[in-house]
């Protein structure tokens, strides 16, 4: 997974609260076990008229022109609500998300969501309502997010957000679990070290000696 620490792109707003995993990635398509292809399932009860993805819904956010290419999505409160699994994200990354923006999100979602270098942007509602707005009346126009000054940039103002260090050094360096265990590898050798020299009987025979 490539990082990233700023990100300047097309938003599109899809305001509506308690979206949750059921509808990010209905369950049905839970079947891969790549990352790749969920894409095209993303939001599949809206984005289609049929269940074959064949016919696209006029309606949709996500179907419109102006949108095309949108990397950053524009949401209402409890984002990712509902079931904990990972293929939400999968879904989201797939289709090119970088980045949500919405009032909140279920816990255990953002922690997946990290994991797949998205980044989740927690505003006021009347902050998010300015900027939907704003890019609602001005088709093409970018959004940026800066991951090292935690800063959201639209029409000439700045919005600050709050993350969680540990979520933005996985989205900047392109983390997932094993790469972050990599990266704290000397730690946890001095740790190991440390341990086994304090409580010696507790040391398997099969442990590495260090």
């Amino acid at each position: 997974m490539n990082g990233w620490k700023n990100h300047k792109g097309i938003a599109v707003p899809v305001l509506r609260a308690n979206i949750d995993t059921d509808q990010i990635l209905p369950k049905q398509f839970m079947k891969l076990v790549d990352k790749k292809g969920f894409g095209k399932h993303l939001f599949h009860d809206w984005r289609y008229m049929d269940t074959e993805e064949t016919v696209l819904n006029p309606d949709f956010p996500l179907n419109f022109e102006r949108y095309k290419g949108a990397s950053i999505l524009i949401s209402g409160k409890n984002f990712g609500s509902g079931s904990s699994r990972e293929h939400a994200p999968w879904a989201l990354s797939d289709f090119g998300f970088k980045v949500v923006i919405a009032p909140s999100f279920a816990d255990i979602f953002s922690i997946n969501c990290a994991k797949n270098g998205i980044a989740l942007v927690a505003l006021q509602e009347d902050q998010i309502l300015e900027i939907a707005n704003w890019v609602e009346k001005n088709p093409g126009c970018e959004l940026e997010i800066d991951l090292e000054r935690l800063v959201c940039s639209a029409n000439q103002k700045e919005y600050s957000f709050v993350l969680d260090p540990s979520q933005v050094d996985r989205i900047k360096h392109g983390w997932d679990e094993i790469d972050s265990t990599f990266h704290a590898s000397e730690s946890i050798l001095r740790f190991e070290m440390e341990y086994n020299k304090r409580f010696p009987f507790l040391k398997s025979p099969s442990m590495t000696n260090f």
